[in-house]
């Protein structure tokens, strides 16, 4: 752990609890290494208090300086590798949650098996902000769900349908004479969209009750146990929720409402060895 990428860490967290977990040392270890900078810098950072970490103005400068060195560092690294027969390196991947959770676990098995001396450096989240990281360039592979507004290299990677989850209902019909809550889980602006455009093809008005949670399992959970019913991306479904009715969503002229997956990247980002590497066994699949 470099004296930048500590305080880099510190920085996104503003928690030392947090922190430490992320650098794997001591709340002790890291506060006396934070004091042992703080010296040589010859001012404070992070100012202490009992709700957590907050930058100085004088930390905000020293913070941008350690961010835009370690940006640097991984450009030389990536250059390093182009120079080097073997694949080797960082691989840096951005993916919306719900591929992090079902989908690239299976994949970086693979890839990890394949190319043991590259690390793997991986965030999840919404698209929306994967594709605005990825204009910055801070990730080779972003994995994104929608219809990406994005002018880079992009590929269709997969479409899965969606479709409504419950332990009773066996028909769409059905909904209108259930009193079960609809449960939704925290997503991206236009998952909802097509949610709601389906919805208001078929039913007059919107469900009666509604059940928000923060994540997809939560909501999967919620139904596999009989809280309600979810409308859920075939691809978080496994052999374990069989026991729940799967019922694909299919609009007035019957064809499938369906979520699609995309790759992008920037072309440049080919040449790192890792990066071709990934994309090519993606292709294989």
């Amino acid at each position: 752990m470099t004296e930048y990428e500590m305080l880099s860490i510190l920085a996104e967290e503003l928690n030392m609890r947090k922190a430490a977990e992320r650098l794997y040392v001591t709340q002790p270890a890291l506060s006396q290494r934070l004091r042992t900078i703080e010296r040589e810098w010859g001012t404070e950072i992070f100012l202490r208090s009992k709700r957590g970490l907050a930058l100085t103005p004088a930390g905000e400068k020293i913070i941008a300086y350690a961010n835009q060195t370690l940006k640097e560092k991984a450009k030389v690294l990536d250059e390093i590798s182009l120079m080097e027969t073997e694949v080797s390196g960082t691989l840096k991947l951005a993916a919306a949650s719900i591929i992090g959770q079902y989908w690239l676990p299976k994949i970086l098995k693979q890839y990890v098996d394949l190319y043991s001396k590259v690390k793997v450096s991986l965030i999840t989240g919404w698209t929306s902000e994967i594709v605005h990281q990825f204009a910055e360039e801070h990730y080779h592979i972003g994995i994104i769900r929608g219809n990406p507004d994005w002018r880079g290299k992009k590929k269709l990677l997969l479409s899965d349908e969606l479709v409504l989850v419950d332990t009773n209902i066996q028909s769409i019909e059905e909904l209108k004479n259930s009193s079960k809550p609809f449960i939704q889980f925290k997503s991206d602006s236009t998952y909802y969209r097509e949610i709601q455009s389906w919805w208001h093809e078929h039913f007059l008005s919107p469900p009666e009750r509604t059940i928000i949670v923060d994540h997809i399992e939560t909501c999967k959970q919620m139904a596999l146990n009989g809280i309600g019913y979810a409308i859920l991306p075939s691809i978080s479904l496994t052999e374990h929720d069989r026991s729940m009715n799967q019922i694909p969503l299919r609009t007035k002229s019957n064809e499938k409402v369906s979520r699609d997956t995309w790759i992008i990247y920037h072309e440049s980002q080919t040449r790192l060895k890792q990066v071709d590497a990934f994309l090519n066994l993606v292709n294989q699949l």
